[in-house]
């Protein structure tokens, strides 16, 4: 995945986009890293604490704008978030 496919010229690296591309990506590799290393506790730690900054994000980007959000879980081909 490319990160010209999901972040447009006008985002910047402090956007909402873009910090849940870099975390997915993140949690992408950490995934792959833990079906290796499946004892490695500090990286489990650090995968949980990933997924959780994404969630919040996430449901940020979803109240502020749906339609950009549904775009974005698409592309990084992610699951949408639960409503609590």
């Amino acid at each position: 995945m490319t990160k010209n496919l999901v972040i447009s010229q006008e985002e910047k690296r402090g956007s909402a986009t873009f910090q849940v591309f870099c975390f997915t990506n993140k949690i992408r590799r950490l995934s792959t890293h833990l079906e290796l290393h499946k004892k490695d506790y500090s990286s489990q730690r650090g995968l949980r604490k990933i997924l959780g900054k994404r969630q919040r994000l996430l449901a940020y980007f979803s109240k502020k704008n749906i339609v950009r959000y549904k775009e974005l879980i698409s592309q990084l081909n992610i699951r949408e978030i639960k409503n609590r």
